[in-house]
């Protein structure tokens, strides 16, 4: 076929299959093909199902044929990240003590996409433990962003956004603990969905290392896109109680109309790259170009206990998990047994400050969000840096530490409130640049709602990287 079928999005394939322009086995092929042709320059899909994949897309194929479809994502190629239990796969976490571990079973989210009808072509690489905003371990080494090979595509779905922008997927099922989702399609021209806490069930789960912050969100081209395979994973489950409350936020009655929107350029004094404050200052203007009405100012929230909350999180979840799990300790890289060291050094009223610190913030988050609709701010604070190096150590000619680059995202995970982060205009480099759109509780349908006007005016799925 002379078209290009690895760059068509999901939502336009699922309109070819029903009226048999397409096929899934078509698709499923040509998106196999070009895995095939750009995955050994990138290292984003570390675990291969070729011969599984064409096999559902067969049985896709006569679905269609019969007129039966199980849903809108049956016969759509996707992802899954390398934290997230597949039943058929191993999940190695990035970890050596792990990497040939399969546990039989499927994240309820995977489950949700299989019984859909999903065609699943692997699994995408991640940092160790999936605790870094770089995506490099010691069992597959280091991805490459699409746009320059030699620079990150973020992390910790940094697979999962290389395969996306890459064309060897539409649509890429990850995670988001920190802003795991949001800053790696920042780097790599995509959209992405955390959504609220809990609005996806969680079952079948590797150990926690981020109290309950760790959301599986959607990663694709277009907001259409994602909100497609954000309603295939969504909705409440008796296995995780609290998607029940997010279930009933979801239903909340929303502002209807132009929405108040706070535009936060920056936190305190944290650099941002100038680059980026300018591409996301134009995106804002648009949005108050929509009609929207805009205020530029702080964020009024207290985030000062996230400064030495955060490290101390990752480090007591990682010394809880080595308790459990000596042997994983054991073959872990010394800088994550030296985190662990840390971690249980620490008192347990350091946990429960923390908690008490988080609890205060989803109130205060609550209280914002009866004076504004959305909070805009950039999804990164820098743009992507050499893949090998865990951040950038400068940012705006400023020195910065391990989470300079991610000081927008972490407290949305904290707050436990969605966001959607969607492509602005490019550097001078050509390097994609995004910006980051957060809402009240149980506000995701609102959230893409914004974002699908967004992306209307300023459209970004033609652009696409070059790779030989």
């Amino acid at each position: 076929m002379s078209e290009l079928l690895w760059q068509l999005p999901a939502t336009e394939l699922t309109r070819r299959y029903r009226d048999r322009s397409l096929t899934p086995l078509d698709v499923t092929r040509a998106c196999l093909d070009r895995l095939e042709a750009v995955n050994p320059r990138l290292n984003a899909v570390v675990l291969r199902r070729d011969a599984q994949a064409l096999l559902e897309a067969e049985a896709a194929t006569r679905r269609f044929d019969a007129g039966h479809p199980l849903s809108a994502l049956d016969g759509i190629p996707l992802t899954v990240k390398d934290s997230l239990y597949t039943a058929d796969m191993p999940t190695s976490w990035g970890c050596r003590a792990l990497a040939q571990r399969g546990t039989g079973e499927d994240e309820h989210a995977v489950a949700r996409a299989r019984t859909a009808g999903a065609v699943i072509l692997g699994k995408t690489n991640v940092p160790e433990f999936a605790l870094e905003g770089y995506t490099d371990n010691p069992v597959y080494g280091p991805t490459g962003n699409p746009w320059n090979t030699e620079l990150t595509p973020g992390g910790s779905s940094g697979g999962a956004v290389a395969a996306v922008a890459a064309g060897i997927g539409p649509l890429a099922i990850a995670q988001d603990g920190g802003g795991s989702i949001r800053r790696p399609v920042s780097h790599t021209g995509l959209v992405g969905l955390k959504p609220s806490l809990s609005s996806v069930p969680r079952q079948h789960v590797l150990p926690t290392l981020l109290l309950d912050f760790e959301i599986i969100g959607p990663i694709a081209r277009t907001v259409a896109d994602t909100r497609l395979l954000f309603g295939v994973m969504r909705g409440p489950a008796v296995v995780d109680r609290l998607s029940l409350a997010a279930a009933h936020a979801a239903t909340l009655p929303r502002r209807n109309g132009p929405l108040r929107v706070l535009y936060v350029e920056r936190l305190g004094d944290a650099p941002l790259d100038p680059q980026i404050a300018a591409s996301v200052g134009a995106g804002v203007a648009q949005l108050a170009a929509l009609g929207h009405h805009v205020e530029t100012g702080a964020l009024p929230l207290d985030l000062d206990f996230f400064a030495t909350a955060w490290p101390r999180i990752g480090q007591m979840g990682l010394a809880s998990m080595f308790d459990q799990h000596p042997e994983w300790e054991a073959q872990a890289s010394q800088k994550y047994r030296d985190m662990a060291a840390l971690g249980s050094a620490l008192p347990a009223s350091q946990l429960w400050q923390t908690l008490e610190h988080v609890w205060q913030l989803r109130r205060e988050s609550a209280a914002l969000f009866e004076r504004f609709d959305v909070v805009v701010m950039p999804s990164a604070a820098a743009l992507p840096w050499p893949k090998r190096e865990a951040f950038p150590p400068r940012i705006d000619g400023q020195d910065v530490g391990p989470r300079g680059h991610a000081v927008y995202t972490g407290w949305v995970n904290a707050a436990g409130l969605p966001a959607l982060a969607v492509p602005t205009a490019p550097s001078s480099e050509g390097l994609p640049i995004g910006m980051q759109m957060v809402g009240a509780y149980g506000s995701d349908d609102q959230l893409l709602d914004l974002g699908a006007s967004f992306e209307a005016t300023s459209p970004w799925a033609h652009r696409w990287p070059t790779l030989t």
